[in-house]
């Protein structure tokens, strides 16, 4: 995968994001791992945007079987990314707690990445 994204790379929904810097496969379950560890981090307040979608079969051949006989099962699906393209957005939550949320997300995702703010956010005054 050659190139950057020239498409979703720039903060469409929220105010916040991560942005991934390195191509790579990412997985259905790394995606849902994030999201995971987001979405607890955020104590299920704001909102949370996934620009990624594991839309590619990839096949695998069960262990100690023969060439041929054609192409395996589908065993697990991946998005593609490529740098630049966003792959998680956050609003309504503190600058703060955005940060550490998507720090977490970081972590379980094979790629590395940045924190991304919107432009024109301003922190409220509580």
């Amino acid at each position: 995968m050659k190139g950057n994204a020239s498409r979703g790379h720039q903060l469409a929904f929220g105010s916040f994001g991560i942005k991934t810097l390195q191509e790579a496969w990412i997985t259905g379950r790394q995606i849902e791992a994030a999201r995971q560890a987001v979405t607890r981090y955020m104590k299920r307040e704001g909102q949370i945007w996934i620009r990624i979608f594991p839309d590619k079969p990839v096949t695998k051949k069960p262990a100690e079987v023969r060439m041929g006989k054609g192409k395996g099962a589908p065993e697990y699906f991946v998005a593609r990314v490529t740098p630049g393209r966003i792959m998680f957005e956050a609003e309504g939550v503190p600058l703060a707690v955005a940060k550490e949320a998507m720090r977490l997300a970081a972590q379980k995702l094979p790629v590395k990445t940045r924190f991304v703010v919107r432009r024109d956010y301003v922190e409220e005054k509580v």
